[in-house]
C-alpha cells in the first residue's frame, strides 16, 4: 500500500510539472508572437497622437531631452514645415494619477502655447478620470491655445487656472502635472533646441 502512495504521489509530481512545462511554453509563444504586433499598434498610436497634437508639417525629428523634473528625460518630436519649426510634441508624464501613472504627448508651438494634447494611456477610473480622453469629453480643450507663462497649470481647487474633471480632482492633477512637466522641460531647454 506505501508503494501505491509513492507512486500516486510521484505520478501527481510529473503530471504537475509535464502541465507546467507545456504552460510555459504555451505563454512564452503567445509572448512571442503578440510583442512586434504590440509594438507596432503602440508606435502607430503615438504617431497618430502627433499629428493630431501639432500643426501640419512635413517632417519630424525625435531625440530625447533631459527632465526638468528629475533625472529621466522626455521623448521631443520636433516638427518642420519646410525648414521652420512649427511646434513640438512632447511626450510627457506623471505618476499621481488616481490609477497610476498617465501618459500624454503635448503639441507645443515654439513660444510654449500648448496646441493640443493627446491622451496615450491611462488607468484612470472609467466614467470619471478617463473623461481626460478626448474620445470620453471634451475637458481637454480648455487647454489649446494656452500658454503655461500666463495660464496657470493648477486646478481652481490649487489656486490655478484648470477646471477640474467633476469628481476626478487626482486625475485632473495629475494631468496638468504632466502638461507642467513637459512645458518646464521644453522651456529650460528652449535655447539648445533651437540649433
Amino acid at each position: 500500500m506505501a508503494a501505491k502512495r509513492e507512486s500516486n504521489f510521484f505520478n501527481m509530481l510529473i503530471t504537475l510539472l509535464v502541465i507546467s512545462l507545456v504552460s510555459a511554453v504555451a505563454l512564452g509563444s503567445v509572448y512571442n508572437l503578440t510583442k512586434e504586433p504590440i509594438e507596432m499598434a503602440k508606435q502607430k498610436k503615438q504617431e497618430d497622437a502627433i499629428k493630431q497634437v501639432l500643426p501640419a508639417f512635413d517632417r519630424v525629428v525625435t531625440f530625447n531631452v533631459k527632465s526638468a523634473f528629475g533625472d529621466d528625460s522626455l521623448q521631443f518630436n520636433a516638427a518642420y514645415q519646410a525648414e521652420a519649426l512649427v511646434g513640438l510634441a512632447v511626450k510627457t508624464y506623471s505618476k499621481n494619477g488616481f490609477g497610476g501613472q498617465i501618459n500624454l504627448m503635448a503639441g507645443l508651438l515654439p513660444d510654449g502655447t500648448i496646441n493640443n494634447v493627446s491622451v496615450l494611456d491611462h488607468k484612470e477610473t472609467p466614467g470619471l478620470g478617463d473623461k481626460m480622453q478626448k474620445t470620453k469629453s471634451d475637458w481637454s480643450d480648455q487647454f489649446n491655445g494656452k500658454n503655461p507663462a500666463e495660464y496657470r497649470l493648477l486646478v481652481k481647487k490649487d489656486g490655478g487656472d484648470v477646471d477640474a474633471i467633476t469628481a476626478a480632482t487626482i486625475s485632473s492633477r495629475a494631468y496638468v502635472d504632466a502638461l507642467q512637466h513637459a512645458y518646464d522641460t521644453y522651456m529650460q531647454n528652449k535655447e539648445g533646441l533651437k540649433k
